[in-house]
């Protein structure tokens, strides 16, 4: 029996893999949520236990289908996993709850898009995805807006995932008014908004962590400096500076590092968490 009072899945698009569409109703959403599902489809690639599940989210402007029809990223992580690179694992790419042109995956008065998140997203890929259960392990990822939302949700549920990973984050929610049309509003009252304060509290309870930037991106100031902060309080982290702008030929690329390195975690276990 569904979680959720409707669930409606896609058959298989094309692309490889099994790569298909989900629309559910969320409480937390107050309506209808979108996500892109996939998962390797050959036999031989299944783990023995659960599947492992990557969330990843979008950007600004974006929407469920950004990461698979604009980044590639089912095509990555199926040719990751045919070279024996990385485990067996599945995607999930949700939308961020498609009100203006972002929700920061944040609490607010329309919607709580950090539940929507961090407990129907999995529960959706479990009920779609062959192989995804409740005990998966769940590791978290985005880009831009979406590097702000998983490094913001993941240090705020940090037991929640096993592994952290931000491209081109937003490191301060002031930085999306120059992405969006109006000044950002968010929510009346946004609990752990810096991103620094909220790693360093959590240092102890983190699991292993990576962000990177493009050095001609207009974030990466914003990036080294939090970088700096962190190394300051010695929360242990990965970092990363690479060619390439705030664009998707940039993000293509470097979901690579993600995928790699939550398939480290996979194989090495979450044993020095907070470190990399």
């Amino acid at each position: 029996m569904s979680a959720f009072r409707t669930l409606e899945i896609s058959g298989p698009l094309p692309g490889g893999g099994d790569l298909r569409f989900v629309t559910v109703h969320s409480r937390n959403l107050r309506g209808r949520g979108d996500l892109t599902v996939w998962s390797p489809t050959l036999a031989d690639a299944r783990p023995a236990g659960p599947l492992p599940l990557v969330l990843l989210l979008h950007g600004v402007y974006g929407s469920h289908w950004a990461w698979a029809f604009k980044g590639a990223a089912h095509r990555t992580a199926a040719r990751l996993i045919a070279d024996g690179l990385i485990p067996p694992l599945a995607l999930a790419m949700p939308s961020d709850g498609l009100v203006a042109d972002g929700t920061g995956y944040l609490r607010q008065h329309s919607g709580d898009y950090e539940r929507w998140i961090v407990d129907d997203v999995p529960t959706v890929a479990a009920e779609a995805i062959p192989g995804v259960t409740a005990d998966s392990p769940l590791f978290l990822a985005g880009l831009s807006m979406g590097g702000f939302g998983a490094l913001r949700l993941g240090g705020r549920h940090p037991r929640r995932f096993q592994g952290i990973s931000a491209h081109s984050a937003v490191t301060e929610l002031r930085q999306l008014d120059d992405f969006m049309e109006s000044p950002f509003a968010g929510a009346d009252t946004v609990e752990d908004a810096d991103l620094a304060e909220l790693l360093v509290r959590r240092r102890l309870e983190l699991p292993r962590l990576r962000f990177d930037c493009g050095t001609s991106d207009s974030l990466i100031g914003a990036n080294r400096a939090l970088h700096l902060e962190l190394e300051r309080h010695r929360v242990g982290h990965g970092y990363g500076e690479f060619p390439g702008g705030h664009d998707w030929p940039y993000w293509e690329v470097h979901l690579e590092d993600t995928l790699r390195f939550f398939g480290e975690i996979l194989r090495n276990g979450r044993s020095g968490a907070g470190r990399h």
